[in-house]
């Protein structure tokens, strides 16, 4: 069973990412690009899981922390 991809205020804290983040990051604009292109992709993600079952993470979600974790885990090139 497929969960929606949904951003929700965590219940622990009232500090939000927007507000912790610097305006010109640049994962701020990659993270419109990426929500977009998800968006497209979310159709094709529906027909993927089943209607029955335990509710499963969102692949949006999935895809977005695997994104995180190739960008800032690629050790620079030494010449």
């Amino acid at each position: 069973m497929r969960t929606h991809d949904e951003q929700r205020a965590s219940v622990w804290t009232t500090l939000q990412p927007e507000d912790t983040v610097a305006a010109d990051h640049p994962l701020r604009p990659m993270r419109v690009m990426v929500n977009e292109i998800l968006g497209e992709l979310s159709p094709e993600f529906s027909k993927l899981y089943s209607r029955r079952g335990r509710p499963s993470i969102a692949p949006e979600k999935l895809l977005r922390a695997l994104l995180l974790q190739m960008f800032y885990s690629i050790p620079p090139v030494s010449r």
